[in-house]
């Protein structure tokens, strides 16, 4: 019998409820603080299962430097039309943009960018359908 498992990212920093803030409302999810506070969930509808803890000796990445490799980061989808508006939003949020490159167009579209805690991070365009589109609300109901 296989035991029942779950995963989650968990990213250091030394802010946990700020940085745990910048992600729900990011991805529209909600922060779920439980008995130790310097670790918070970010929990969404549609799966998003994150987690930020508080490290006292927390340094920020300095990716995409060669000399200091990247080790992971988070990869957010966004549906193709809406790159520009999930831009306006990050960056409002806090992020701040670390790949300006010519190439922030056209259906193979990636962002990237630094949290406020300096997690690189990016948003990707990716061909929702229709129904996709209903359930996490960016579609009305009537179709239009």
């Amino acid at each position: 019998m296989t035991v029942l498992k779950t995963s989650v990212l968990v990213l250091d920093c030394a802010e946990p409820m700020e940085l745990a803030g910048f992600y729900a409302a990011l991805l529209g999810a909600e922060m779920r603080v439980g008995s130790d506070p310097d670790f918070v969930e970010i929990v969404g509808n549609q799966g998003v299962h994150l987690a930020v803890r508080r490290d006292h000796g927390y340094a920020p990445p300095s990716w995409p430097r060669p000399e200091d490799s990247q080790q992971a980061h988070l990869r957010v989808l966004v549906d193709e039309g809406d790159m520009d508006e999930a831009e306006r939003e990050a960056i409002g949020l806090g992020a701040r943009p670390v790949d300006t490159k010519d190439s922030n167009s056209g259906p193979r579209d990636v962002r990237v960018y630094a949290d406020p805690a300096g997690h690189s991070f990016s948003l990707a365009a990716y061909p929702f359908d229709a129904e996709r589109r209903r359930s996490v609300g960016s579609v009305s109901t009537d179709g239009v």
